[in-house]
């Protein structure tokens, strides 16, 4: 009763788990392993977000971890894009040779830079998270499935082909699922009763258990966890790429909501979400401070030239690019451009990789290496048919 009670539901006796509103009542037990693991957190995070204070731009690097997020959440997923994909794509705007789901990862990248300018003009709602979920599903796999509308039948969680009666888990129905959903917004209004990281662990989880679209919720409910820190100015910019972690630890996230819903355990759940924001928040820390080094040691080797300055910029926005691409970012002559690119080249800060004599494309390998290295190993076959079992889709009765 502490997280909900399962219901059985009608003549077809499937029993739908109800959610209680937030906070949990019994309150969160904030033993001294909790305490610390949040006191630990705050500060990793804190750090994060100081760093992008002493960041030239800031806005020139966002970018990057916005999509590395947007990549990660994405593969949780189930699809196989990775961030150089994404990366071609914007460059060259078509799919040639690379997953088609590399288009699902571009609309995240999309759903979170609007739901982060929204946020200026309307507070984190249900309202909000309709129009991120409609960005998010737009023309990609699942834009059948009411984009940017909450269900009106019931959905459950489970394996493909699965149904309602072998379903490993069933959200409340669409009349049970109307309450919840107001509870939870006027739980992520609430200033004052949880520390901001715990309130984010509840949101995320709730905001899963209630499953309220067809399709999208476990992308939309980590997007849930940016909106909140970022709309309370914990993060100034969405620095903080979590997805890795959950990624990294999938089969144990989801074990871990559903001892929430069977068992009542939210503080298993939120010892492993404070850890992973502690774990993470350093780790994009100390990628955001190799940036910084990084871009001090070619500012020195490209000198005083004003134009090459520029590009250096803007690669750390664009970090693959194309003659084209230079020319018009700098409003400079194609020849110049080209002559500019060939100097990145040859102080080893550009690598041409298509091998091409047309339409080059040119990759900034020591920038794309931060992030490289924090990448996840690609799935085995075996933890692909795991996650395949384990993600959280719903299903359309």
């Amino acid at each position: 009763m502490r997280t909900g009670r399962y219901v059985t539901q009608g003549k077809n006796g499937y029993r739908a788990f109800v959610p209680a509103p937030l906070p949990p009542d019994p309150p969160v037990r904030m033993d001294a392993e909790m305490t610390r693991l949040l006191s630990d957190a705050d500060r990793a995070l804190g750090r994060l977000d100081g760093v992008a204070t002493v960041l030239p731009n800031p806005d020139l690097f966002v970018a990057m971890y916005v999509r590395h997020e947007a990549v990660l959440s994405s593969q949780i997923e189930g699809t196989q894009s990775t961030l150089e994909d994404v990366l071609e794509f914007e460059a060259e705007g078509k799919l040639t040779d690379r997953p088609k789901d590399v288009e699902e990862v571009v609309n995240y990248v999309r759903a979170m830079n609007q739901g982060l300018d929204r946020l200026a003009s309307l507070p984190l709602s249900m309202r909000l998270i309709r129009e991120i979920h409609a960005e998010l599903l737009k023309g990609v796999r699942g834009a059948h499935r009411d984009p940017g509308q909450f269900r009106s039948s019931q959905n459950w969680v489970g394996p493909a082909g699965c149904t309602l009666k072998d379903a490993e888990y069933i959200p409340p129905p669409p009349h049970e699922m109307k309450t919840a959903l107001h509870d939870l917004e006027s739980f992520l209004h609430d200033r004052e009763s949880l520390p901001v990281l715990v309130q984010c662990a509840l949101a995320h989880a709730q905001f899963e258990t209630i499953h309220p679209f067809l399709d999208g919720n476990g992308r939309v409910g980590r997007l849930l966890i940016t909106f909140l820190l970022c709309e309370r100015d914990v993060l100034h910019r969405p620095l903080l790429y979590l997805s890795y972690y959950l990624k990294a630890h999938r089969a144990r996230y989801y074990d871990l909501l559903m001892a929430i819903r069977n068992d009542g355990d939210w503080e298993g759940w939120l010892k492993f979400f404070l850890r992973g924001v502690c774990e993470v928040s350093l780790a994009a820390t100390d990628t955001a401070r190799e940036i910084l080094a990084l871009r001090e040691r070619h500012r020195q080797v490209l000198s005083e030239d004003a134009n090459a300055l520029r590009l250096l910029d803007f690669l750390y926005q664009n970090p693959v690019l194309s003659v084209q691409m230079a020319q018009g970012h700098l409003g400079c002559s194609y020849g110049r451009a080209n002559s500019l690119i060939s100097r990145f080249e040859k102080a080893g800060i550009l690598r041409e990789f298509t091998g091409r004599p047309r339409n080059r494309r040119f990759r900034y390998d020591p920038y794309l290496a931060l992030f490289d290295q924090q990448a996840l190993p690609d799935l085995s076959p075996e933890e692909q048919e795991e996650t395949k079992t384990t993600l959280s889709r719903g299903h359309k009765a």
